[in-house]
């Protein structure tokens, strides 16, 4: 199958191709007959499925068939909300470069960046709008932005966006938009909480899958390397050092981590940057542009600020410490093996972490491979921190029932 196959107009179809994108993913190829038939849509894809061009297509497409004469200046036709900065970056640009050819006034806010700036942008016009809630509403607040004649509304990647607690600001924004018009609904997962948000909002939507929402990339090989905890540092250094591995994304839990480790790695060696909430959004922006561009080594990331990073040939991730809800991990490990190119998934585990590992492979439903390297095996006398013996954010008690039944329906074998 072709673009051309997808019904696309010729100047989209350019575009395209001046991109160098000749098939659609499965994503684009089922999204994009149904969002310009008009239909809602309910969509669950993982990141690097290719799901922006799967909407900013053929909302630029809509768009340009039925052209507004005397359109006010500030009378959005199109909502794209993000959950994070760096996320409505990609956006804008995906939809700049599908629309170059097109006359449709795209514009981006979010907070992090000069509002005086962004009101200059939309005084000059706008028709497609990519924000985040909370700067939206400040500009929809002083006038610079109507949304009461919005015809398509997206939510990408709507259940970052509940976890980030941004549900009233959303609600917020749904008072303020016709009822009658187009919403598509994008998330990596469908948690009871995001299939209410979804069901309050769409219209009998087209429910689009493109893969299992608890599903890691088959292209993405993924490994656990067992280690004492006051020894991951070492490691980290020494597996990226010896193998010579370059554009490394590492995640730690919170932004302290992700400072400290930086500064440690530099002084092994292995130049590096951290980039989290924090950072203000030029120091982000410029830390990206140096890892793209292989100035910096490893780029140390939380799991919030690591969101809209898109780098189509990020070959390593490596989870410095392995994130307390267990789908962040199938998040984290997106970042590669994207577009069918192959990843390598590294996570350094200490023996406190080894409930967050199960958790993470019951979701998975198959245990991931280990390997003790030489040099690092873990002190087989230190045994769990007595607040993580069987804790967790859902309890004790639910956890021994969920590790009996997944140990007898797999086989599984004791780690120790």
């Amino acid at each position: 199958m072709t673009f051309k196959n997808l019904g696309l107009q010729d100047h989209l179809l350019q575009a395209v191709a001046e991109q160098g994108y000749q098939s659609p993913t499965p994503i684009q190829q089922q999204a994009i007959p149904e969002i310009l038939g008009g239909q809602d849509i309910m969509a669950g894809a993982q990141t690097g499925t290719g799901k922006t061009a799967g909407f900013a297509l053929p909302i630029l497409d809509l768009l340009s068939q039925k052209p507004i004469e005397n359109k006010k200046p500030s009378a959005v036709r199109a909502l794209i909300l993000t959950p994070t900065r760096e996320l409505a970056v990609q956006v804008h640009k995906s939809f700049t470069q599908y629309g170059q050819h097109s006359n449709q006034r795209m514009v981006m806010v979010c907070g992090g960046m000069s509002m005086n700036t962004q009101l200059k942008e939309l005084d000059e016009g706008v028709d497609i709008l990519v924000a985040t809630p909370g700067r939206l509403l400040d500009h929809e607040h002083t006038g610079a932005v109507d949304l009461s004649q919005l015809e398509i509304l997206v939510l990408d990647e709507a259940d970052r966006m509940l976890d980030m607690g941004f549900i009233t600001e959303i609600q917020r924004v749904l008072k303020k938009v016709p009822a009658k018009r187009q919403t598509l609904f994008f998330s990596a997962t469908f948690a009871d909480e995001v299939k209410k948000l979804a069901y309050g909002i769409l219209n009998e939507p087209k429910l689009i899958e493109v893969s299992s929402s608890n599903s890691a990339a088959e292209t993405v090989t993924q490994m656990v390397h067992p280690v004492d905890k006051h020894r991951k540092r070492e490691l980290i250094s020494y597996l990226i050092g010896s193998r010579n591995w370059q554009q490394v994304l590492v995640f730690t839990r919170t932004k302290q981590m992700a400072d400290q480790l930086a500064k440690e790695m530099c002084l092994d060696g292995i130049k590096s940057t951290a980039i989290h909430g924090d950072k203000s959004q030029g120091a982000r922006t410029r830390a990206l542009e140096e890892f793209k561009e292989g100035k910096v080594r490893a780029l140390v990331a939380t799991d919030v600020a690591a969101r809209g990073i898109d780098i189509d040939s990020l070959e390593y991730v490596i989870n410095f410490e392995l994130p307390y809800n267990a789908e962040d991990y199938i998040h984290r490990i997106g970042r590669t093996g994207r577009a069918g190119s192959s990843g390598r998934a590294v996570s350094l585990v200490c023996v406190d972490e080894e409930w967050l590992l199960e958790e993470i492979e019951a979701i998975l439903d198959y245990r991931l491979p280990q390997e003790w390297l030489a040099g690092f095996e873990p002190d087989p006398t230190i045994r769990p921190s007595e607040h993580n013996r069987g804790g967790g954010r859902n309890g004790q008690k639910r956890r021994a029932k969920s590790r009996v039944s997944k140990n007898q329906s797999r086989g599984r074998r004791p780690r120790r």
